[in-house]
């Protein structure tokens, strides 16, 4: 966990719209809102470099810096370009030291599971709700020879001290199986052509039925050509 915070220079923002917003963003800033705690929304603009780099971890703390006051702030929706690496706009939730928040942490997995198994993930992250400013950046399971039929459930999942978990504990995290081997692999696929292939070995038949008609005439056609 990290107590730091990121400062990031805001300026108030009078102008909206798309075109202004355009306009924001050609200037290398990001257009912005912030709220929460009963204050009005305020409408502001970031520093686009430094904003994306902040904003690669999505619970990192901000402090947002305008006209010199200072306000401790949370991501809480990031809209990013479909196509290019841009940030549209950025939803900002004030908070307070000491307020608890619920935030959405990603799952790390370490370790290797016992040989001829498979690891899979159904839960990448868990929210948890943690201190504004004690959000873990992440939390870590460790798979270090599990054996097939193992599974992980989210209660079972180990947090930093002064998180709680929010996602249901019964979740399925973490399932590792037994992994299939060359020649069961090849039975599968051949049980399953097998009965998918009922109907197509019919219409097969049936194409391989006209062909020969067709080649039967055809072939009547040149003998008729030669006698004639």
């Amino acid at each position: 966990m990290s107590n730091d915070t990121i400062k990031l220079q805001a300026e108030a923002r009078t102008q909206f719209g798309k075109g202004a917003a355009r306009k924001i963003r050609r200037d290398a800033k990001i257009p912005a809102v912030m709220y929460g705690h009963g204050a009005e929304p305020v409408h502001i603009t970031l520093p686009g470099h430094d904003a994306m780099m902040a904003l690669k971890n999505p619970n990192a703390l901000l402090t947002i810096v305008l006209d010199g006051d200072e306000q401790m702030a949370l991501a809480k929706d990031v809209q990013r370009d479909p196509i290019k690496p841009v940030i549209e706009h950025v939803d900002l939730v004030i908070v307070r030291k000491g307020e608890k928040v619920t935030v959405d942490v990603p799952v790390h997995l370490e370790g290797e599971a016992a040989p001829e198994t498979v690891v899979s993930m159904d839960h990448s992250s868990l929210q948890v709700e943690a201190e504004a400013t004690n959000i873990p950046e992440s939390v870590t399971v460790s798979v270090e020879g599990l054996e097939a039929g193992t599974q992980i459930l989210a209660g079972a999942v180990e947090l930093p001290a002064g998180a709680t978990l929010i996602t249901d504990p019964e979740a399925l995290v973490v399932n590792v199986t037994q992994q299939i081997s060359a020649e069961a692999l090849e039975a599968e696929l051949a049980d399953a052509e097998a009965e998918a292939g009922v109907e197509k070995d019919e219409s097969e038949a049936a194409e391989g039925e006209t062909a020969e008609a067709e080649g039967d005439a055809a072939e009547g056609d040149a003998e008729k050509s030669e006698d004639a």
